[in-house]
């Protein structure tokens, strides 16, 4: 009997300038030297005993390594007692001991143990071909990598054989035999033999498997036993291409996971909402992110990286985790260290370009110039194309992985270096991340230590520390015809018109960047006292630096047309995060029964720390600028600002959980938590109690389900649980101060200080209470499964600024708890293979989800004089006005203007007043009375369609997504449709359409915020298509394996919007608007290489 440790899928590295790489990878080079064997070390095992029944050396076996067993309990079910006395021998041989007398055989895979029933093996004979044909070929996994120890049957047969080291077998079968392939943690596969001589297998994942590992809080289940509504994304369904972040890499990928990619920005990252709004306004919005248990962000690790991501999406997952959970938790898992690896060296790498996806459509110079004579200036510039480029990303991943049973190690170093479509626009990210694993005290000790280090730069072009949108805004108004330098070589301004500025001096004439150094060190030990105790004890600290330089010359516009000379800002943020958790863990099995306790203590502090400073009115470029922030004149006149801050927090909480498992059929979790955080300091309710509580019901595992061969699987769940949020704004339960206006007080002004808040010290929680009921199935051996999803979740509490009066109140404003909001809604995954063959394999799944919101109530122990409030803008020329209404009984995200139906015969708007009467634009009042909902930006639901389709060695992904049921306010069409007098602006070419198909717009109206800007926002994107080819068979001593493929991603998008993309910001009050000066979105074309060494 072989010992036939699995493979691992082959993953990706990558390269960078020099100095930078010995930055990075001087934690590697250090740790590294701690003895790092790259020996496969054997386990031994001592015991002795006479008459021992089977279960009695599994669990020695288990005590003395870190095995695990995988076998149906029928096999052992007639195994006779054994006796055996071994004193420090391989495992492979006690098992050879154990089972010499036997009908049982074992195989061993990586850290699992396999029993199977002994069947007559294939006698290799020389004769044999003379009486069956002789079948050769090879099993590998979708990557391509070799499976020993597969195994291949013939079916309705005894004979069988496993593959060797290579995947490679030999078994006699006749023409009409079917051959069974299998391997445990994947799919079987059936072929029939006809006469075919070479039977090649790729075998896939069995993604319906009940013993699939997924993460949960604190720890991992089998996906079988999960009560609860969890989602979980391996690293080979990843989406690739240009990706900016974790979030990108499941995109479309996770039932009811809204993920937004609305920006072109390489520093952009992406949007994230789980099941709807759950807040108005003071508490934090977004998911809780932990990267192997700390928290962070999306693009904290390198999405090379990861091995997975799991999501947990009710109440009864995420409460596990309190007042950090209401907002979904998404919990990242990286490419870890384990135990007897073989070495494995990977590189990933690609380069990129990319185009704008869509352009408006404006006028050109010469159209310009025949419509508006007026208006000529004499040049010919097109002024997006002076201010974008062809973009150059390139990004290199390099991975390692090995080590020994004792000592284990990973380490990975990433340079990623993207640059923007716009000038000036650019993101650089080095990574790296070192892991080392060690076993100690007869291996009941396990150390666990990680460092990972990130360092960020990128352009700044305006002072809010990214790429100046109002560049791109100013390049698509730019009149056509205005030229670009005066005939000094100065730039060309206009400063007659208000806000009309020199998109090329904007960007070439502003000097800033942003650099951010991050480190994160992660120890964890994990001990065993006894069998089936294990203690954890995990201790974090983060360290986060960010530098912003920005500066503005004497050519720039705040100069040349503002008066500004010289304008220079710097700003600071440091945060220190320490975290402690203390966990104790029980699991037990008696008979039918199956439980795990868990109880834990959880500690996280944190200080950040921000500073910032303006100033203007240097004599020169040379002398002034960030660099030299003091040489500023509005310094020594008082005119400058300056201003630092200093907040501290901390987050105690006691958590426990209870798992517990009937006869694999009866399933329940419930867990407490415990917690108080000092955002609440100063209230009665500083601490608050987060209960959760779920069922499963496995029915294919009821007697009166055994002779069905439809259901592989169905499993009922359901689950409540309650999470809270916390509030964004600290010490909001004590009333705070602030300097205010000075005062004459002896002859001497004097600062006075006010009050800056009221204190609420009936403050507490945003509590969510969700209900969530689901179905898992999986049918025809794994062809169709999927699941289902129905939540219900209310929110009490929602924290809202009432207006008080003052006196006796000592701020017009009091942060309160008041109103309830509702969010319902399905979610529905469906997965399944058409088709699977030797040479062709299809599998396609499809997602749906849809919400709907309400807000219930705003009046909580304060009172609201109107049961709504107005939120957001949209900017046109010269004006801004509010664009969103949330009002009680509608959901959030409404637009809230003016309906207009018609134009007259003048091209001149007829409105729909608050009576629903038809008036003219010369009698509208244009009364707030007469403003009424005009659509919502928020999609009420979404779909996605992914395919992969293997052809021998060729791989194709095609995804495909969609957002239905929501409008976006084309702020460009707002902007650029107006035929007004005096207007010298270059125009959209739809401007001399006619407005309801009946007049041109009449030139005495300016621009407005109405319905006829408001548009159906729908869309199907093909949003990913990759190709790619695996070289399998390498005759090479260095490569094992090598995979090249393509991906362009943001192919097409299909709508009805007449602007650049549909797909816009749903995040917050006030979703669906669709700047003027927002980055445009892009198309990506990737070319990379997957190796491995």
């Amino acid at each position: 009997m072989k010992l036939l440790p699995k493979t691992k899928p082959k993953t990706p590295w990558q390269t960078t300038n020099t100095w930078k790489v010995m930055k990075l990878t001087s934690i590697l080079v250090i740790a590294l030297t701690f003895q790092v064997s790259a020996a496969v070390s054997s386990q031994t095992i001592t015991f002795s005993g006479r008459n021992v029944p089977f279960k009695k050396v599994i669990s020695v076996i288990k005590n003395q390594t870190d095995y695990v067993f995988f076998y149906d309990m029928a096999i052992l079910k007639n195994v006779k007692p054994v006796s055996i006395e071994v004193v420090d021998v391989p495992i492979e041989k006690v098992l050879e001991q154990a089972f010499a007398e036997t009908a049982v055989t074992w195989i061993i895979e990586g850290k699992t143990i396999s029993f199977i029933p002994k069947v007559e093996k294939l006698k290799q004979s020389a004769n044999l071909s003379l009486q069956q044909n002789i079948v050769k070929g090879k099993i590998t996994d979708e990557q391509g990598m070799p499976l020993p120890g597969a195994t291949v049957l013939v079916k309705n047969s005894t004979k069988t054989t496993t593959t060797d080291i290579d995947g490679n077998y030999t078994i006699a079968a006749s023409e009409t035999d079917v051959l069974s392939f299998s391997y445990i943690g994947y799919a079987t596969k059936e072929v029939a033999v006809s006469n075919q001589k070479t039977i090649d297998v790729s075998l896939k994942e069995d993604v319906s498997n009940l013993n699939e590992v997924v993460v949960v809080g604190y720890g991992t289940q089998r996906k079988g036993d999960v009560t609860s509504a969890v989602a979980s994304v391996k690293a080979e369904d990843f989406n690739q291409g240009q990706v900016k972040d974790a979030g990108q890499l499941i995109q479309g990928k996770v039932a009811g996971l809204a993920i937004t990619n609305n920006s072109g920005d390489p520093t952009a990252v992406t949007s994230i909402k789980l099941r709807g709004n759950n807040t108005l306004s003071g508490a934090y919005t977004d998911p809780l992110v932990l990267i192997d248990g700390i928290p962070g962000a999306l693009n904290t690790v390198a999405p090379e990286d990861i091995e997975s991501i799991d999501v947990l999406k009710d109440g009864s997952a995420a409460a596990i985790y309190g007042t950090r959970g209401t907002n979904g938790v998404i919990l990242i898992t990286t490419k870890r260290a384990k135990s007897g690896e073989i070495d494995d060296v990977q590189y990933t790498g690609y380069v990129s370009t990319s185009t704008i996806a869509n352009k408006l459509d404006m006028l050109s110079s010469q159209k310009f110039r025949e419509l508006y004579p007026q208006y000529d200036k004499g040049s010919n510039v097109d002024w997006l194309e002076e201010i974008s480029r062809t973009p150059i990303t390139h990004v290199h991943n390099l991975s390692m992985r090995g080590g020994s049973y004792k000592t284990s190690y990973a380490a990975n170093l990433n340079y990623n270096s993207q640059q923007g479509i716009m000038l000036k626009s650019d993101n650089n990210t080095f990574r790296g991340r070192i892991e080392i694993n060690h076993r100690m005290f007869d291996d009941k000790l396990l150390v666990k230590f990680s460092v990972l280090g990130r360092e960020n730069k990128f352009t700044s072009t305006s002072d809010a520390g990214s790429f100046n949108g109002g560049a791109y805004w100013q390049a698509l108004r730019r009149n056509p015809t205005d030229p670009i330098y005066n005939a000094d070589g100065t730039y060309y301004q206009n400063k007659d018109k208000l806000d009309y500025l020199n998109p090329i001096a904007l960007l070439n004439e502003a000097d800033g960047n942003v650099k951010t150094s991050e480190i994160r060190y992660n120890s964890t030990l994990t001990y065993n006292p006894i069998k089936d105790l294990t203690l954890n004890a995990l201790f974090s600290y983060v360290k986060e630096n960010r530098a912003t330089g920005y500066s503005e010359t004497l050519q720039h516009s705040s100069a040349t047309v503002y008066g500004f000379p010289g304008y220079s800002s710097i700003s600071g943020f440091n945060r220190m995060e320490k975290q402690a958790e203390l966990t104790a863990k029980y699991d037990k099995t008696i008979d039918k029964n199956k439980f795990s306790l868990l109880g834990g203590y959880s500690y996280i502090e944190s200080d950040i720390e921000r500073s910032n400073m303006s100033n203007y009115g240097f004599q020169d470029d040379y002398f002034g600028g960030w660099h030299n922030i003091g040489a500023g004149s509005a310094l020594p006149l008082g005119l400058a600002t300056m201003g630092s801050s200093k907040n501290h927090a901390n987050l105690i909480s006691f958590f426990g959980r209870m798992t517990y498992a009937y006869d694999d059929k009866y399933l329940l979790m419930a867990s407490l938590r415990h917690e108080g955080a000092s955002q609440l300091y100063g209230t009665n309710n500083a601490w608050g109690t987060f209960p959760a509580v779920s069922l499963g019901w496995k029915i294919t595992n009821e007697n009166f389900m055994k002779n069905q061969t439809l259901f592989d699987e169905i499993k009922l769940r359901v689950g409540y649980g309650v999470t809270g949020s916390q509030p964004a704004n600290s010490f909001l339960g004590v009333a705070l101060l602030q300097y205010g206006d000075f005062a004459l007080v002896n002859g001497q002004w004097v600062r006075t200080i006010t009050p800056a808040s009221n204190p609420n010290p009936d403050l507490r929680w945003e509590e969510k209470k969700e209900t969530n009921i689901g179905v898992d199935f999986s049918m025809f051996d794994g062809r169709l499964s999927g699941s289902v999803d129905a939540y219900n979740r209310n929110v009490d509490g929602l924290l809202y600024s009432y207006n008080v009066p003052t006196p006796p109140n000592l701020y017009p404003t009091i942060v309160a708890n008041g109103g309830t909001m509702q969010n319902k809604g399905l979610e529905v995954l469906v997965s399944g293979v058409p088709v699977q063959t030797t040479d062709f394999e299809w599998t396609t799944t499809g997602t749906y989800s849809i919400n709907s919101n309400k807000l219930k109530s705003l009046d909580g122990s304060f009172k609201t004089q109107f049961d709504y409030f107005d939120t957001g803008n949209v900017n046109f020329e010269g004006m801004t006005t509010s664009s969103h209404r949330v009002q009680v009984g509608q959901p959030v995200g409404n637009f809230y203007g003016f309906k207009v139906v018609d134009v007259d015969e003048e091209g001149k708007w007829v409105y729909l007043n608050a009576a629903g009467e038809r008036v003219n634009y010369d009698d509208f009042a244009q009364s707030p009375t007469d403003r009424r909902v005009i659509g919502n930006g928020l999609p009420k639901w979404y779909a996605s369609w992914i395919n992969n389709i293997r052809y021998k060695n060729f791989d194709l992904n095609v995804n495909v997504r969609g957002a239905f049921g929501f409008q976006v306010v084309n702020e460009a069409r707002m902007n650029y449709e107006g035929t007004q007098n005096g207007y010298a602006d270059n125009r959209l070419s739809s401007v001399n359409d006619l407005v309801f198909g009946k007049a041109l717009l009449n030139n005495t109206i300016a621009p407005q915020f109405n319905s006829y800007y408001v548009e159906d926002g729908d869309y199907v994107k093909i949003d990913n298509i990759t190709l790619g080819y695996s070289f399998k068979e390498i005759k090479s001593s260095y490569f094992k394996s090598i995979r090249l493929y393509s991906t362009v991603m943001n192919v097409l998008t299909i709508t009805g919007y007449k602007g650049i993309d549909p797909e816009v910001n749903t995040s917050g009050l006030n979703p669906g608007v669709d700047s003027r000066s927002r980055y445009p979105t892009i198309t990506s074309f990737t070319f990379g290489v997957q190796a491995q060494f």
